[in-house]
């Protein structure tokens, strides 16, 4: 099976607009931007596209991934960065997805009202490199496709002198604690938040680190 591993571009904002989509959604029905847009998955995802494309540098934008091609076909993604401040462009990115979606301003206004649930069980190790957003599409599940890509952003993380790496999931995702596992990353801390849990159905989230 030919895999390249590549950065993204520009060109590739719909397959990473459905992988913030996935990410968020993670192991479940409905995900965040389901509930901070109250619109449909195709709503949510062409959104998700105008995100990536921001010229506010959010954790959503397309220059922080790289993606895996299998055959030309693009089947995997994954971001990672190190400086946190791409999280406070969050608000510049959704409001410039939101005007170009067309969203009334007093609409934008409950974006984050609806989606604050999100930081409530968030934990964080100062000076890691951050990894987000991993998502592959179904097919390519269990082919290794995941673990390629960390192999690359660890690697970009030792080049720019980061000496450890971190990743958050939704508790009970099994799929993504098997695949961080097997890339030698381990228990970190976790936490459990009631608004979080309202919201999503599940106690909080957990997050894994490692030595690079």
């Amino acid at each position: 099976m030919p895999i390249t591993i590549r950065p993204a571009t520009p060109n590739d904002a719909p397959f990473l607009g459905w992988a913030c989509f996935e990410a968020a959604r993670s192991q479940l029905d409905r995900g965040w931007f389901e509930i901070v847009l109250q619109r449909d998955e195709a709503f949510c995802i062409e959104f998700a596209t105008c995100l990536t494309l921001a010229k506010a540098v959010s954790w959503w934008h397309w220059s922080l991934f790289h993606v895996a091609e299998v055959d030309g076909v693009l089947a995997s993604a994954m971001c990672g960065f190190g400086d946190d401040s791409v999280y406070r462009e969050s608000h510049a990115a959704m409001a410039e997805a939101g005007d170009n979606m067309g969203i009334p301003k007093s609409e934008q206004a409950q974006f984050w009202p609806r989606g604050k649930f999100i930081i409530s069980p968030s934990t964080s190790e100062d000076g890691a490199w951050t990894i987000e957003n991993v998502a592959t599409i179904p097919e390519f599940r269990g082919t290794g496709l995941t673990y390629a890509l960390l192999q690359v952003e660890l690697g970009v993380a030792r080049s720019k002198g980061f000496k450890r790496a971190q990743i958050s999931f939704f508790m009970g995702n099994d799929r993504a604690e098997r695949n961080y596992t097997k890339s030698h990353f381990k228990f970190a801390e976790e936490k459990h938040a009631p608004d979080f849990e309202a919201a999503l159905g599940i106690p909080g989230v957990r997050r894994f680190a490692r030595n690079i």
